[in-house]
């Protein structure tokens, strides 16, 4: 009996010191940001399929880190290169060459609340996809990020020999002496636009079109969103609508987008092997047409010259976000949101507007140098954390 008390003295002390420890540990963990179990899932299933070591470590950092909430932070360094340098900028996207005056919305770094993001380095870049495929999949907002991805890397490298073709709908740069080579698909609705009877019809229930390519592709971003808010059979594209058996001149373009988007969701469930493929979605790129969204009722993005404070957009959320992450979390494939709608709803001043070359207000699309280059930074944060 004497013996069982004094063992029971010894141990209790360290039954103790060890509850205290998992507490501790607990409350610990309560206070990380959180990150979404989508991106979470994502960056697992990459790690067991094609990162090894180097990608679970990113997985343990990212898993603390929220890269998307943050603000955005005056920034000498900025930006990443001179667009007068870069050969494959579409004119409409030099807001400088087009006469730009102002130039401090170049010299802005996106600052996440609870981590730092590794600074861009193309040539780091280039080494880790050696001999890869990377495609951007979607609308002009993919064009933008794919111009702005091929111009950062460019910097890195400039006197590398590249191979540059144009052409729709699949355009390509090769970095010849890495062997990798980004690409950009054209398909602004990522379902098809076929031709039948009745005319142009936008077919919610379809992949066929083009899809293929998109196959066996080492690194995949998909974006969607700007065409469905599109009005007018010329502005759209197409005559009519098809639901399946149901054939309509229009719908609730939120629907059809979820119907749509429900239907790329499918697609890659059935055609991505992710042991090969890591997959992004681009998330949703705002507009700055309505100067109510930021409490200035009678402005457009048109004269902006410094981005919203704080890390909270005024007008709020858009209901389209919440459809791609219904759709994404419905998915079997883990696919990474690239989350960047309100990053990108904080920064009215840093659209072509009137220095497109087009003579009109442009403040759907974005300048290069400028935002799309933060998209990418976060993207190569996500693979290289």
């Amino acid at each position: 009996m004497g013996f069982k008390l004094i063992s029971l003295f010894l141990i209790l002390p360290l039954l103790i010191l060890t509850i205290m420890s998992e507490a501790d540990q607990t409350m610990a963990s309560n206070k990380k940001p959180n990150v979404s179990q989508r991106n979470r899932t994502a960056l697992a299933a990459a790690a067991v399929g094609g990162g090894g070591k180097e990608v679970m470590k990113g997985r343990k950092q990212t898993s603390g880190c929220n890269l998307f909430q943050g603000k955005w932070v005056f920034d000498p360094s900025y930006p990443f290169y001179n667009s007068s340098t870069c050969p494959f900028i579409d004119g409409e996207l030099d807001c400088l060459k087009f006469g730009r005056p102002d130039k401090q919305f170049l010299k802005y770094s996106w600052q996440p609340d609870s981590c730092t993001v590794p600074r861009f380095d193309g040539e780091a870049f280039l080494r880790r996809w050696r001999g890869k495929r990377v495609m951007f999949v979607g609308d002009s907002l993919s064009l933008n990020m794919w111009e702005s991805l091929a111009c950062m890397i460019y910097s890195s490298v400039p006197d590398t020999k590249t191979t540059f073709l144009k052409r729709a709908p699949l355009s390509s740069l090769t970095f010849q002496e890495y062997d990798v080579t980004l690409y950009l698909y054209r398909t602004p609705y990522l379902v098809d636009i076929s031709k039948e009877t009745v005319g142009r019809v936008l077919n919610l229930g379809a992949i066929d079109d083009g899809a293929d390519a998109w196959k066996n592709i080492d690194l995949l971003v998909f974006n969607s969103w700007h065409w469905w808010t599109h009005k007018g059979v010329q502005s759209q594209g197409w005559d009519f609508i098809r639901d399946g058996s149901s054939l309509t001149r229009d719908m609730d373009r939120l629907d059809a987008f979820n119907k749509g988007l429900t239907t790329w969701g499918q697609w890659v469930d059935q055609n991505v092997d992710i042991s090969q493929t890591r997959v992004f979605f681009q998330g949703i790129s705002p507009t700055h047409y309505m100067g109510r969204e930021w409490n200035e009722p009678r402005k457009t993005c048109n004269g902006q010259m410094q981005p919203l404070t704080g890390s909270t957009y005024p007008g709020g959320s858009l209901p389209a976000a919440s459809i791609v992450s219904r759709v994404l979390s419905s998915m079997r494939t883990p696919v990474y949101l690239l989350d960047i709608t309100t990053l990108s709803q904080l920064r009215k001043d840093a659209h072509p507007s009137t220095y497109g070359g087009d003579g009109g207000t442009d403040c759907s699309h974005w300048c290069l140098p400028g935002l799309p280059d933060t998209w990418n930074q976060l993207l190569y944060a996500a693979l290289s954390m």
